[in-house]
């Protein structure tokens, strides 16, 4: 079997970055270079690759990030952009990286996780990895406590103008927690990435929160993605600034710190995006969901 060379760490190598991105948008159908001319591409994610003729053929990348729970920090790697260029397929190439990565990280984080889809699902318990199952929540409108109280109105921020850039990295950067039970904090890069190439037309500023709110509505369906503020924030001030005169249910794409008797959760049994972990799983709530913008 041919050998290939290995390279990583080359955020600064406009060559192989650009042919890193060539092979995410062939793969995935994702161009990383507005993220990266913004200054997202930090230390804190790391391309781990193989090359042939001085292009990027397979790879698998690393998100160094924190994980809150119950106030307790875990030093956490997600394993990312896990890909192989059609040509070079069934050669073991990213089994290879993975296996590089677990020797270089394994003893220096407190658990290592990623999201698979359905297609791979049994490809990765070959490497220590076990699923976990993860929660959804939402919750319908008819119980919310409405307030008497002026609501606050948000404003729609643009990633383009260099002031709302200058916001949206302090807040990724300086955010605490979406939620006592599970949140993400030092994932900055991650974060940016949400802003950039996923939500720009999503992103809303609340001032006299302190917050940045990713929200969206489709007909009578409020979806939160991520709230993003610089103090903790309860949740039932913010909710009814965002919710229209049509709006039915709000569904959280995060551990929300709310009422349980007042949500609907259910386990998430489809097999779109599923939570493995290596060694195993420390937190303890029955009930969790990784927020969505923390996905690599």
């Amino acid at each position: 079997m041919r050998e290939y060379l290995r390279i990583e760490d080359y955020k600064n190598d406009n060559v192989y970055r650009e042919s890193f991105n060539d092979l995410a948008k062939l793969v995935f159908g994702l161009d990383f270079s507005a993220w990266y001319e913004q200054g997202c591409w930090n230390d804190q994610y790391i391309c781990y690759s193989y090359v042939d003729n001085g292009k990027v053929i397979a790879n698998a990348s690393v998100n160094k990030m924190v994980v809150v729970s119950h106030g307790v920090k875990y030093n956490t790697l997600q394993i990312g952009t896990v890909m192989t260029h059609p040509d070079y397929r069934n050669q073991g190439l990213s089994g290879k990286l993975l296996r590089y990565i677990l020797e270089l990280y394994e003893q220096e984080f407190d658990f290592i996780y990623l999201f698979v889809n359905e297609s791979v699902q049994e490809y990765y318990p070959r490497f220590g990895f076990e699923r976990v199952i993860e929660s959804r929540f939402s919750v319908s409108v008819k119980k919310l406590e409405r307030s008497s109280e002026q609501l606050s109105t948000p404003r729609r921020m643009d990633i383009q103008s260099s002031k709302d850039s200058r916001i949206l990295s302090s807040f990724a950067s300086e955010r605490v927690p979406v939620s006592s039970k599970l949140g993400i904090i030092d994932n900055e890069h991650l974060l940016m990435f949400y802003f950039v190439l996923i939500f720009p037309e999503d992103i809303y500023y609340f001032e006299e929160f302190e917050a940045i709110v990713l929200f969206k509505h489709e007909e009578d369906q409020l979806h939160i993605f991520d709230i993003i503020s610089l103090k903790s924030i309860a949740i039932d001030t913010i909710l009814p600034s965002l919710i229209s005169d049509q709006t039915e249910t709000i569904h959280f794409h995060f551990t929300p710190d709310y009422d349980l008797n007042k949500l609907q959760v259910e386990s998430i049994t489809d097999e779109d995006d599923t939570l493995f972990v290596r060694p195993s799983w420390p937190l303890k709530d029955k009930h969790l969901l990784f927020p969505a913008t923390s996905h690599a």
